[in-house]
């Protein structure tokens, strides 16, 4: 079978994060992505995090399935090209500064005069309107102006990262779904392309639940709570004998009675005043304190043996060894044997979501710098002598 998005073609015009990954998840699932790098350096993320023979094991990640086009902006004729490519896009995706794309050339305007059809996704620090949209945005700013840090960390801390760029990839997910809208207004016949803004801020406040009306009607301010979930008890992370960490949620009216039985204390499970949350909410602590006194006197195994038993939803805190040990991960196909350029095998994560019929593919890991340029132009139409012409200019690589 085809896979879902095979015959979209995405352009995309970013670095780093926030639009790399975006069109990602197009390359992953059949989409045509021809990713635009500058000429000479390429992308930043070819040198961040760890590398593997001067190369991020997270670009091999980050930009698989994707053509790479080395392309000089600042060139009249790279820009020409641009627009030659924008012709027959369905999507293009970018993470520049507001303002930038205009600078080259290509603003809406222009784009849209060239391609009706084209959706043009825009991830940016703070959306393109407002008074903010002008300053530089990155993920972490966007994890802080959008309430998350604030609500991360223990009691007393200073606020915590939550340990991956979660900020820019939620921008991401939140760029995939508006251009998936707009592409299908455009594919049933109910209009033309449109612009999608999405902001970092904007993306991360969307997942901050009720913090917006529990503050307005009630003045509460959500703070830091360490691995506890407030006012829905008991969820909370305990310490077990052998010193590993697990996460117990036993917050419903059923666990917590099931739960409560596991750990030998039926007084806390036949307890009118706990039978709902608001009133195991109240006493919390008191709640928290049963439970670790337990889970302090066995192994993290023995206290998930028995949860299992008692259907409990229970935990260990994984650290990415115990992820690629564990077998339902692989079972699931979420770690994939690939192989770098020099032929050195290495596992890579597997595709989410899982589509019954049309499941996604990693057809090839991030390519070098400029791989498919020729390729690339061909499509568009341009001979090896103009191709040629190009590279001594330095317009192309």
């Amino acid at each position: 079978m085809s896979a879902p998005l095979e015959g979209i073609r995405v352009l995309e015009i970013g670095t780093l994060i926030a639009a790399p990954f975006a069109a990602r998840l197009f390359a992953e699932f059949g989409a045509n992505v021809i990713k635009i790098e500058s000429v000479g350096q390429g992308d930043p993320l070819r040198k961040w995090r760890k590398l593997h023979e001067g190369t991020s094991l997270w670009w091999y990640l980050q930009s698989r399935n994707k053509q790479s086009l080395a392309l000089n902006l600042k060139a009249a004729e790279g820009i020409d090209i641009i627009k030659r490519l924008v012709a027959d896009t369905d999507v293009l995706i970018e993470n520049l500064r507001p303002g930038a794309l205009e600078k080259l050339g290509l603003g809406w305007d222009v784009l849209q005069a060239i391609n009706p059809k084209l959706t043009l996704v825009r991830i940016s620090g703070y959306g393109q309107t407002g008074p903010y949209r002008d300053r530089p945005g990155f993920g972490a700013i966007g994890e802080a102006m959008g309430g998350l840090r604030y609500t991360t960390g223990h009691p007393g801390s200073a606020p915590a990262r939550v340990g991956v760029s979660i900020g820019d990839s939620l921008a991401s997910l939140h760029a995939v779904i508006g251009a998936l809208m707009s592409l299908l207004r455009v594919k049933t016949g109910q209009g033309g392309g449109q612009i999608v803004d999405v902001s970092l801020a904007e993306s991360v406040f969307n997942l901050m639940e009720s913090l917006i009306p529990e503050y307005d009607l009630l003045g509460h301010v959500r703070e830091r709570s360490g691995g506890a979930l407030p006012g829905i008890a008991p969820s909370n992370t305990y310490r077990t004998a052998d010193g590993a960490y697990v996460v117990i949620a036993g917050n419903s009216d059923p666990i917590f009675k099931r739960l409560m039985q596991a750990i030998e204390r039926p007084d806390l499970a036949d307890d009118p005043a706990f039978a709902h949350n608001d009133g195991r909410a109240a006493q919390s602590a008191m709640l928290d304190g049963a439970i670790e006194t337990w889970t302090r006197h066995h192994s993290i195994e023995q206290v998930l043996a028995t949860l299992q038993a008692a259907q409990v939803p229970a935990g260990r805190i994984y650290s990415v060894a115990d992820i690629v040990a564990d077998p339902h991960y692989q079972a699931r196909e979420m770690l994939l044997d690939a192989t770098l350029p020099d032929g050195t095998a290495v596992k890579m994560p597997g595709i989410v979501p899982k589509l019954s019929h049309t499941p996604g593919e990693v057809k090839w890991q991030g390519p070098s710098l400029g791989e498919h340029t020729d390729r690339v132009l061909r499509e568009a139409g341009l001979d090896d002598a103009a191709i040629a012409r190009l590279r001594a200019e330095g317009v192309v690589q």
